[in-house]
């Protein structure tokens, strides 16, 4: 150990996490821990909020179709995001459906984690475009 900073005695500093759904970015635990993330996303700064929601639904869309034998009911995953094309694709999309489809589909997806984090990302794309 090194003279210039002293170290606690070892204790467990472990994350625990319980119920619920948890969308987490880098984590560090730890004596002097640190969790370092560079740009993390995919959208453009300019873009307009709609075209971020669009370019998000393509992006589950393409990981779903890479995914699909490791989903229970892909058919169903699928049908959610026709669902959020159609509605993001409405002049005045309706936000109880766009939640209720989001909310489908990331329990449809649960399994994988890529497209588990990517739905979170379109999940905030689309409130991005509903202004929320």
């Amino acid at each position: 150990m090194s003279e210039g900073t002293p170290r606690p005695p070892a204790v467990n500093q472990g994350v625990q996490q319980s119920g619920g759904t948890s969308y987490t970015g880098n984590q560090a635990v730890g004596f002097q821990a640190q969790a370092v993330t560079g740009s993390v996303g995919f959208q453009t700064p300019d873009a307009a909020p709609r075209m971020r929601a669009a370019e998000a639904l393509d992006i589950v869309a393409g990981l779903l179709e890479e995914h699909r034998t490791a989903l229970p009911d892909a058919a169903a995953a699928v049908a959610q995001i026709r669902r959020l094309r159609e509605e993001l694709d409405e002049e005045q999309p309706e936000p109880r459906v766009l939640s209720r489809a989001l909310e489908r589909l990331t329990a449809f997806v649960q399994p994988v984690t890529p497209l588990v984090t990517a739905v979170a990302q379109l999940t905030q794309a689309v409130q991005g475009a509903l202004g929320h």
